[in-house]
């Protein structure tokens, strides 16, 4: 898909991409300092992606160099009545930074939510990202400060599961 940025243009990810959406899931994690906590592998992603459709991922290619990601999928708003598209994880290389690519792909996620009739579109931050959440708010994007994220994972997740059972 053309964008108004030259020589940037998006595409939404085909299965062929599992290698290269890993690579960016790497290198965010890797600016995030947590490359560690990485697990995801292609096959993984290949079904969660490409069998389940559990989500969608857009490359963001300059000069036909992929240069950035997002992945997101459709979450529920029951309080609008809608759907609404959360955003997991968006990725500039660094060096492509500064040049509107972060702006551009937002835009794309606004955009399909519009045409999906979605209610919202949102995401988290870590709080440490002070350069990301100014360029949040500079598009007009709220912080919502009276939540927390709560989280089950590994064996508490495993140890909830199993009390549907007894």
């Amino acid at each position: 898909m053309d964008t108004n940025l030259d020589d940037f243009k998006l595409r939404l990810a085909e299965r062929k991409d599992v290698p290269l959406i890993l690579e960016f899931i790497k290198e965010l994690a890797d600016y995030e300092k947590m490359l560690d906590e990485v697990v995801a592998t292609e096959e993984i992603l290949t079904e969660s992606l490409f069998e389940k459709k559990a989500a969608e991922v857009v490359i963001g290619e300059y000069q036909n160099k992929p240069v950035a990601f997002a992945l997101f999928f459709h979450n529920f708003s029951t309080f609008l009545g809608r759907p609404g598209i959360y955003l997991e994880d968006l990725y500039v290389k660094p060096e492509m930074r500064g040049k509107g690519i972060g702006k551009m792909m937002l835009s794309f996620l606004a955009h399909l939510c519009v045409e999906r009739k979605c209610g919202r579109l949102e995401w988290w931050c870590l709080d440490w990202n002070e350069p990301s959440i100014q360029f949040y708010k500079k598009m007009g994007a709220v912080p919502m400060d009276e939540w927390t994220v709560y989280r089950v994972t590994g064996d508490a997740l495993d140890q909830l599961a199993a009390e549907f059972n007894r």
